[in-house]
């Protein structure tokens, strides 16, 4: 196969052999940072479309830097449309986040977006950087290569998420914290008995067909923690929250304990 920035199935291979992977979100707009945060050795970039700073035009330059270290970037995208999932995937990424689906129906239709006619309604085009800019047509042929992550972020889809993960197509069922916890009606704590329940239950879920799952922590030990959970696509943070906190921890550090400038008197 020609030398390409493109993964080409195989971080969906790694997925569906059960190997435990690590990313980081990329939510910064710059291809610097995303550079930066292959080059520190993660598994996966995943280039928030919702949430992050930039919009599509970022996935033409993250892509190649992500592969030129290996990396492959896969991509949340900013609806379930079936134009901002093909644009997406014409710029040759490995896999697609899709957020905010409430319902396996609704997370089905959505997967069609992800495969050409006649299993899906991908647009087809072959002047793009998916299909090698005309060199490689038969990419058109070449199905099960797009990794599908699905979100698992409101009561209602974890309501279905049995008949989400048994879905041919879904690879990942992923948990965002924060908007569970908020849908579930205990805003950030994650220890509430019902956020760990709804945690128990997405992994049995994904354990039962065959699919992984994963969420987002903030830091190392938790994404350790996690993995001996036995959750298996973690992202660590992002490039913006891995930033801030580093920064600020180094500044507490190196500057000096406040004083005391209250007055002694004799």
């Amino acid at each position: 196969m020609n030398r390409s920035p493109l993964d080409h199935g195989r971080l969906r291979a790694r997925i569906a052999e059960g190997e435990p992977t690590l990313g980081t979100f990329v939510g910064m707009a710059s291809p610097v940072a995303a550079e930066v945060c292959a080059a520190s050795g993660a598994d996966w970039l995943l280039l928030d479309l919702e949430h992050g700073a930039g919009g599509e035009e970022q996935v033409r330059e993250t892509v190649p830097v992500a592969a030129a270290y290996g990396v492959p970037t896969v991509v949340r995208v900013e609806s379930a449309a079936r134009i901002r999932i093909g644009r997406v995937l014409d710029l040759g990424v490995a896999g697609i986040m899709l957020p905010r689906l409430d319902t396996a129906a609704e997370v089905q239709e959505a997967l069609r977006h992800l495969r050409y006619p006649p299993a899906g309604d991908r647009g087809v085009a072959t002047y793009n950087r998916a299909c090698r800019f005309g060199l490689d047509s038969a990419a058109l042929d070449r199905e099960g290569e797009i990794l599908g992550v699905v979100q698992i972020e409101s009561a209602s889809a974890l309501a279905e998420v049995e008949a989400i993960a048994a879905l041919d197509g879904v690879d990942v069922l992923f948990v965002g914290p924060r908007d569970l916890s908020h849908d579930l009606g205990v805003p950030g704590d994650f220890g509430a008995p019902v956020y760990r329940e709804a945690l128990e239950r997405v992994r049995k879920a994904a354990a039962a067909h065959g699919k992984a799952c994963g969420l987002l922590v903030p830091d190392g030990p938790a994404a350790a923690a996690k993995r001996a959970e036995g959750w298996t696509f973690i992202a660590i943070g992002s490039d913006s929250t891995l930033l801030a906190a580093a920064l600020s921890a180094a500044l507490g550090e190196a500057r000096p304990e406040p004083r005391d400038h209250q007055e002694t008197h004799s």
